[in-house]
């Protein structure tokens, strides 16, 4: 545990990437300002060309709610899919990790995670699987507790009785900043086996900017927690920065990595996310005036209203982006041609089911679309909260 801690602490003693960005200011929409240059060209390994493909997705898609997979879940938030197709389902409020079976739906208790600190907008939050699950059945999961966020690892033993099938957590990465809101929450492995972790501001819009804060910021770790080789900087889990909170991840086909962002009272944005790059918040909310290069800011790739949308997890599948809504209670599809939209977001399921936190591929073509209406903030109708399954094209 000293090891972590003290590799924890090296991480964010190390982020200062480069001098010469903004450290604050007022959180205000399309305000101007500069950013280092030194963004994007510090030998991390960039995302894929944007070159367009032969099969691109057509403008209009479709989206045919198959089944209800389960219902009854409380507070769910976070995901992941086992090799075998079940899925691993998080509780924010309750601290506990549930298996749910892709064949009939059924629900096992694996257990709960120590050390959940549930209230406001944290409590347990992402789960993902270890890439070499079958070999180290490691479960990892981002969750806040009473002084910080971290992300945590654990065994999963299917041979243990049920509620008991988590071994004692292994803390890889602690000290992400906390607060009431905005305290990212997302984690996903990367094609290249890497692990990745979306984080907020808490609503201190400064730490975006500061590079020696793990909030605002896109994170890129070994499996064990430590700077992953290729980082802008060699000794720093930081991956990108310069965000209000993070909650969605998925790569493309041409293994680029998205992001969804909550905008504060105007723009919502999914982001292509290169390394070393600054995303603009506190000075910029939604696309720079004057455009990406005259500001210095990575412009997002597509914008929302944030009534339309306040996004939390996205998913690709068909050549698109979906990104599940909020408070827009919308399912979006981003159609893409390499990273160029093919034509304007198209939603689906508006206002049918609620808000919408997760949305994960299923491996088929098919999506899982998990409802968030038990979280204190939806309106629960009779099964909430659910999981459906999703035919998208």
């Amino acid at each position: 545990m000293q090891r972590r801690t003290q590799t924890a602490l090296l991480a964010a003693a190390s982020l200062l990437l480069a001098a010469g960005c903004s450290s604050g200011g007022a959180p205000a929409a399309g305000g101007s300002g500069s950013a280092s240059p030194e963004s994007r060209r510090t030998g991390a390994p960039a995302s894929p060309g944007p070159g367009p493909s032969s099969t691109a997705p057509p403008a209009k898609g479709s989206v045919k709610v198959v089944s209800t997979l389960t219902t009854g879940l409380k507070s769910p938030w976070g995901v992941a899919v086992l090799p075998g197709g079940d899925l691993l389902v998080a509780s924010r409020d309750t601290g506990k990790i549930v298996r749910v079976s892709a064949d009939d739906g059924k629900t096992t208790e694996l257990g709960s995670v120590p050390g959940v600190d549930p209230g406001g907008e944290g409590g347990l939050l992402g789960i993902a699987v270890s890439s070499a699950f079958g070999t180290d059945h490691q479960v990892y999961a981002y969750f806040t507790t009473a002084s910080d966020n971290r992300i945590a690892r654990m065994i999963y033993d299917e041979k243990r009785p049920a509620g008991d099938q988590l071994g004692a957590p292994d803390t890889i990465l602690r000290g992400i900043p906390k607060g009431q809101i905005h305290n990212g929450g997302r984690i996903a492995f990367g094609p290249d086996k890497m692990l990745y972790a979306g984080t907020g501001e808490t609503g201190d819009t400064g730490l975006a900017q500061d590079k020696e804060s793990l909030g605002g910021k896109i994170l890129r770790m070994t499996p064990d927690g430590e700077p992953a080789h290729g980082n802008p900087r060699a000794d720093s889990v930081v991956y990108d920065y310069g965000h209000r909170n993070v909650q969605g991840l998925a790569w493309d086909g041409g293994k680029r990595l998205w992001a969804s962002e909550f905008g504060q009272d105007t723009w919502d944005e999914l982001n292509l996310i290169e390394p070393g790059g600054n995303y603009g918040w506190p000075e910029v909310e939604g696309k720079a005036k004057g455009g990406a290069n005259a500001s210095g800011y990575t412009d997002p790739v597509e914008v929302w209203k944030t009534k339309d949308a306040s996004p939390s997890g996205i998913a690709y599948a068909k050549g698109s982006v979906w990104m599940a809504s909020l408070r827009g209670e919308r399912l979006w599809r981003i159609a893409l041609n390499g990273t160029k939209p093919v034509a304007a977001p198209q939603a689906f399921l508006n206002g049918k089911y609620g808000r919408l936190r997760t949305v994960v591929a299923a491996g088929d073509g098919s999506l899982w679309l998990v409802t968030s209406n038990t979280d204190g903030r939806g309106r629960p109708h009779g099964g909430d909260d659910r999981i459906l399954r999703l035919k998208v094209s």
